[in-house]
């Protein structure tokens, strides 16, 4: 599946993604990956599904717009010849989500050159990145932690 993803066509893993099965559920959308896999942008409308008992946001749906997107994005700009895991996270929620939300994932240049030379060095390395989401508004809802795990493959 790994190799599948890093050799897939743009827009086949936009049109894929968009209906992969727990994202249906959820809301979850991906609005825009840019063709270098360095920015993307996800979105989720309050819905019957992703709706809780106070008729805000999910907690569970809050988390899973940003589970596999910094993988991906480190998959496709890392190259085939390392292995990328999301490792952990942790969410920490600021308000309750009560419409659209959006969360923005950005890697930079200084990110992939950072993570390759301390792989070298290190053999491997966890790489966090913070994930806001907000509301339409620009209230921040929730903010998450993504582990990412990286090794060069041997």
């Amino acid at each position: 599946m790994r190799v599948f993803i890093f050799w897939v066509r743009q827009r086949f893993l936009d049109r894929l993604i968009n209906f992969y099965g727990p994202y249906i559920g959820a809301g979850v959308r991906m609005k825009n990956m840019t063709k270098d896999f360095r920015s993307c942008d996800v979105e989720m409308k309050l819905t019957f599904y992703n709706k809780n008992y106070l008729g805000t946001q999910f907690g569970g749906s809050l988390y899973s717009m940003t589970d596999p997107w910094y993988m991906l994005m480190l998959i496709k700009n890392l190259g085939p010849g390392y292995i990328v895991w999301d490792k952990a996270a942790a969410i920490r929620f600021k308000k309750p989500g009560r419409g659209k939300v959006k969360a923005h994932f950005r890697l930079t240049q200084e990110d992939i050159d950072g993570i390759k030379s301390y792989v070298e060095e290190n053999t491997k390395m966890d790489k966090s990145f913070l994930v806001e989401i907000r509301d339409e508004e620009g209230v921040l809802i929730a903010e998450v932690d993504k582990v990412v795990y990286v090794r060069k493959k041997t």
